[in-house]
């Protein structure tokens, strides 16, 4: 390789970390510092992250491009996600990057999502800059954080060149850096120099146009468009291409060539290898796909995405109330929007079931579902789903099921709790640390069936205050079972509208999920009870008028107000025996089985599994 073969001018940077470590506001400071915008412009924080569902979570879920300018320079930078259950969006666009930050917080170190970030950068070979961020926290230790992460690199690292990684300390959110926890610029140059000094300029090969669709957009104006990094050759607006699919070969036209400005989409008469480009008018093209020059078709190494270990089964909405509030309701409608969600979702898995109405989809975690399942929900759909359960294998005729390395963060009167409750669910402590102020580190190998349904739990027994993350890390051996203990379920024994006076009676027995005023069915769930078993209650029964007056604080009825459940908490307290009926504007949990006759039935045929069902 000769120096002629490097684009001094383009530096190409993912930015990766554990979920809630500043990426995003770290891409804001950039942004702004690069001048992107005008002076008085005001454009406010968390520019990246568009998606409603991202503002509202406060998190990334889908990896996004941008560029800036810096002197002669011009930086691609990749945001990508932080939670583990959308690691497949990391795994898809490092391959457009050349090098990367990686982020870590000062005060909590590297966390399981850093681990599993950074062995992706290692697989592709990414250079690695280490940023130590939020070093004004009151509980930062930046020095203790960095011997974490040394400690990772030796552990991940796969030869001896990747053990050597700058260090730059910052506080995103006040768009400062330095090469000293105690000694910051005002600014972010220590950063961009950082940048341009260590992250290698892309190499551009000499060739025929070759690129791998790493992500998809649509617009309105120009349709679908595929965005990857040219890795040889060049391209311009007009120029015939082959693309190369799994097991065939098509030409196709490229309309437009357009590159990253800022938050912008700039149209450019060609582009050359080491760009990040958008082409337009390819249509069919798939995530994965090569395009290539028709002359010498090479196709590129797919992408590589971990299996899903989670899944769960969407159905069409079979409740009294179906059709009610939902614009698309039925089988069709249901089964092209979840594979049409194949697209651009890659860890995302879709098959068909023995049942025409009901669909089996796997995912990387139940966020990674639940954001699917909301997503869908804006969009109008109607439809029921089940509980989430772990993917178990059977590899070499021994039963395998997915397990995760869990990062627990509490205070150190909540412990005993915590541990009680993960041994319950077969966790298996590997490492416990405690800090100068009260905190506690634990870190669990768990199955991650026992993780389904335990953070609300988790934060029940924390009060609040603990911090918990997990990544898969394969699959092992079945651990044996364990006995989930969830209190039983309070469910309507008949339809109509809900009133006080049943409500008061149902609270006696324990808590409720709705109003006086609302719409109820038979079987639906209505509450939770104090105790194990499920009971049925008449939430639409009022008080029989008579001739006898009665006292007004005989009258005057005093609820609890109901305990509202968000969709993620839904999923977690589904019983097997239950669904979520999901509608554009309710959630409502709900028997498998409405009524009474029913449930004893399926009881019968669980307890008789010779009998045909």
């Amino acid at each position: 390789m000769t120096l002629t073969n490097l684009r001094h001018d383009i530096r190409n940077v993912a930015i990766i970390a554990h979920v809630d470590h500043g990426k995003t506001t770290l891409v804001d400071a950039l942004l702004k510092q690069s001048h992107t915008f005008r002076d008085n412009q005001d454009v406010g924080t968390l520019i990246m992250d568009t998606n409603d569902l991202e503002r509202e979570k406060g998190i990334t879920i889908l990896a996004k491009n941008t560029s800036i300018r810096h002197g002669d320079v011009t930086i691609n930078i990749i945001d990508t996600p932080g939670h583990a259950d959308f690691g497949g969006e990391v795994e898809r666009v490092l391959n457009m990057a050349d090098g990367c930050l990686l982020l870590v917080d000062a005060a909590e170190g590297p966390m399981p999502q850093t681990r599993f970030v950074l062995r992706k950068a290692f697989e592709v070979g990414l250079r690695i800059v280490v940023v130590i961020n939020k070093v004004d926290r009151a509980n930062a230790e930046p020095a203790v954080a960095l011997e974490k992460v040394h400690d990772l690199f030796l552990e991940l690292a796969e030869d001896a060149d990747q053990l050597e990684a700058p260090v730059v300390y910052a506080i995103a959110k006040e768009g400062r850096a330095g090469l000293k926890a105690d000694d910051l610029a005002p600014d972010l140059e220590p950063l961009f120099r950082t940048i341009i000094e260590h992250i290698p300029a892309p190499v551009a090969e000499l060739g025929g146009f070759q690129m791998l669709v790493a992500n998809r957009a649509y617009d309105d104006y120009t349709g679908t468009m595929a965005i990857g990094r040219i890795s040889r050759g060049s391209v311009a607006a007009g120029d015939a291409v082959a693309v190369l699919a799994t097991g065939e070969t098509r030409r196709a036209k490229v309309v437009q060539v357009l590159v990253y400005r800022g938050l912008d989409r700039v149209a450019v008469p060609g582009a050359s290898a080491g760009d990040i480009v958008l082409l337009t008018g390819l249509e069919e093209v798939a995530i994965g796909d090569t395009l290539a020059d028709p002359e010498s078709p090479d196709p590129l190494p797919r992408i590589e995405i971990d299996e899903p270990t989670v899944r769960m089964t969407f159905g069409v909405n079979t409740s009294p109330f179906t059709g009610r509030e939902g614009r698309f309701s039925t089988t069709r409608q249901l089964r092209a929007r979840l594979y049409k969600e194949l697209d651009v979702n890659l860890g995302l898995h879709v098959e068909d079931t023995d049942a025409a109405e009901r669909f089996l989809v796997s995912g990387r975690g139940e966020l990674h579902l639940a954001v699917l399942i909301e997503t869908m929900r804006r969009e109008g759909y109607e439809f029921e789903v089940s509980r989430p359960e772990a993917i178990v294998k059977v590899i070499n005729g021994q039963r395998m099921e997915p397990v995760e390395r869990l990062t627990v963060d509490i205070r150190e009167e909540h412990l005993g709790a915590v541990t009680e409750a993960l041994g319950k669910r077969r966790g298996e402590m590997i490492e416990i640390s405690y800090d100068a102020k009260g905190g506690v580190r634990l870190e669990y190998l768990i199955p991650t069936r026992g993780l389904i349904g335990f953070r609300n739990g988790f934060l029940t027994l924390t009060a609040g205050t603990g911090l918990m993350g997990s990544i898969g890390i394969g699959y092992r051996p079945w651990a044996g079972d364990f006995r989930e203990q969830r209190n039983g379920a309070l469910t309507a024994s008949s339809a109509g509208t809900s009133l006080t006076y049943g409500l008061a009676a149902a609270q006696e027995r324990g808590a409720t999920f709705i109003e006086p005023g609302e719409a109820v069915y038979e079987g639906m769930v209505v509450g939770i009870q104090k105790r194990p078993g499920d009971i049925r209650v008449n939430v639409c029964r009022e008080k029989k008028q008579s001739n006898v007056r009665s006292s007004t604080s005989d009258i005057s009825v005093r609820l609890t107000p109901a305990s509202r459940l968000s969709l993620e908490q839904s999923l977690d307290f589904l019983a097997d025996d239950e669904l979520l009926e999901v509608t554009p504007k309710h959630l409502r949990l709900r028997k498998r089985h409405l009524t009474e006759v029913d449930q004893s039935r399926a009881r019968r045929l669980a307890e008789a599994p010779g009998i045909r069902r």
